[in-house]
């Protein structure tokens, strides 16, 4: 694995000095104001000669959509070209490397035929085969690619491509936008997310789950049956399952797995799981 240089240049006369005003214009504030800040974001990623093609969470099928409900994919960052229709390839999550690498690595990144490029070392993406870089839709040798973790363990995935297809070492332009793309975007996806989010809520608020229960629950998250987590965390098999039970009664679960998922998705769980 190659590594990118870790100085981002941000302060180079094509990036704009001001990211503040940059950062508060891809913001989205509700949902009649997707359109403006996916349009601000498009902008900028135009002036640098790049294309965005952005995906607010790869395990799910639906698109991001704007107020009135035209994919932001199509009608703004102008996806519509011969097989550049990427997001109507449900299984593109599944099959591409790079929604893949973003369930790995946090910080931007860039990569081609060579591999990925990062700024520390990532051991999970070595794992991850890059044969089909080129049947990726946006038919582009190379691709500057910002992950957004989200609450909930949402991943979001995004991919900036050069418009001239004949670029495939992106190490410059990495340097000199990799940190101003990762604002802009965690900043565009993570507000779009939450404004949308807003409008539906599937996990408890508020939920405060005791040191016993966490621990009860990481040991079930990891196969444990009651009896082993009893003998494993020193307590009665009737407490292990009362533990749970309550578990289960403050994060609005119908049974053992979705009580597991739920406090994974919340953070309770850590990395162990």
């Amino acid at each position: 694995m190659a590594f990118a240089d870790p100085e981002l240049a941000t302060s180079r006369g094509d990036v704009p000095c001001d990211l503040s005003a940059l950062v508060d214009s891809v913001t989205v504030t509700g949902i009649e104001s997707i359109a403006g800040a996916a349009a601000a974001l498009c902008r900028f990623a135009a002036e640098h000669d790049l294309r965005a093609a952005l995906c607010a969470d790869v395990a799910v099928y639906e698109p991001m959509v704007d107020a009135d409900g035209r994919v932001l994919a199509a009608d703004t960052f102008g996806w519509l070209g011969e097989h550049e229709r990427w997001w109507q390839d449900h299984h593109l999550a599944l099959r591409s490397p790079l929604p893949r690498a973003c369930r790995y690595e946090a910080e931007p990144f860039w990569c081609n035929s060579d591999g990925f490029h990062t700024l520390t070392p990532n051991a999970y993406l070595d794992d991850i085969e890059l044969g089909d870089f080129f049947d990726l839709r946006f038919r582009a040798p190379a691709a500057i690619i910002v992950p957004v973790h989200l609450p909930f363990a949402q991943v979001s995935a995004n991919c900036f491509v050069p418009m001239d297809r004949s670029m495939s070492d992106l190490s410059a332009p990495f340097a000199r936008l990799g940190a101003t793309l990762g604002a802009v975007t965690r900043r565009f996806v993570a507000s779009y997310v939450a404004t949308m989010r807003a409008q539906k809520r599937r996990i408890p608020g508020n939920c405060d789950l005791t040191k016993r229960e966490v621990e009860c629950l990481r040991w079930a998250a990891i196969g444990k049956t009651d009896r082993e987590v009893s003998m494993i965390v020193g307590i009665s098999h009737a407490t292990v399952r009362y533990h749970l039970q309550r578990a289960a009664e403050k994060l609005e679960s119908v049974n053992r797995t979705q009580t597991i998922f739920k406090a994974g998705q919340l953070g309770f769980l850590g990395a162990s799981t």
